[in-house]
């Protein structure tokens, strides 16, 4: 008997373990199509558009929404904490607030792949470090070139800025038009959406986050074009 239940014990512990293998097969990434591959995919959504991809005019229609498609999510290949990498300590004890503001941004919304196209405010109050303005720019299109909503992106942008830089306080205000609402569905042009992430100071200190509000509606204020 005692034989019997350890090899029942054993099988249990053996299919456990072949349907945790399963498991972790089922989450892994599948693998990236090729790009003979991607562009097939774009000649099915022609013909299902109701055109004909072998037409004159399409023919290298696939080839140009591939390499189109590399430059609008160019984001997946940025990691953005290593924008952030290098920064300065040489600041002769400047402390105060830094604003990059009116980052025009092409983002894709994620439920439906059409653009959304905006403007993002981005501020941080040092705590000994500073980072190239550059970075804050690039920090921004590493999340915005990808499949995105853009609440999420506001926190992705703000987070990141606060671990890596550490400092005093983070603020972020996006603005954007969003074609899922402009060019489909509702259809209602000149609506924006606009979000924001307060951090440290710029949540707990009502002045700065004043100031930091003040200085984004000097920019002429949120109004963002659909184009």
């Amino acid at each position: 008997m005692k034989e019997e239940s350890r090899a029942k014990k054993l099988e249990k512990n053996d299919q456990a373990r072949k349907r945790g293998k399963a498991a972790d097969a089922s989450t892994a990434a599948p693998a990236r199509p090729t790009r003979n591959e991607a562009e097939d995919a774009v000649r099915v959504l022609l013909r299902w558009a109701g055109d004909d991809p072998t037409r004159e005019g399409l023919l290298d229609t696939p080839a140009r929404v591939v390499r189109a498609y590399e430059e609008f999510f160019e984001g997946y290949s940025h990691d953005p904490r290593e924008i952030l990498a290098r920064t300065f300590a040489e600041v002769d004890g400047y402390d105060e607030m830094v604003v990059l503001k009116d980052i025009r941004f092409e983002s894709y919304c994620e439920h439906h792949m059409v653009p959304i196209i905006g403007r993002a405010h981005v501020a941080y109050l040092p705590d000994r470090r500073v980072v190239g303005i550059s970075k804050l720019a690039r920090l921004v299109d590493a999340f915005a070139k990808r499949l995105q909503i853009q609440e999420k992106m506001t926190v992705q942008i703000a987070d990141t800025l606060s671990e890596i830089l550490q400092p005093k306080g983070v603020g972020v205000i996006l603005e954007a038009a969003h074609q899922c609402i402009t060019t489909r569905g509702i259809h209602k042009p000149g609506v924006q959406m606009v979000t924001s992430r307060m951090l440290g100071s710029f949540r707990d200190d009502p002045s700065t986050r004043r100031e930091f509000l003040a200085i984004v509606g000097n920019s002429g204020g949120f109004n963002v074009p659909n184009t």
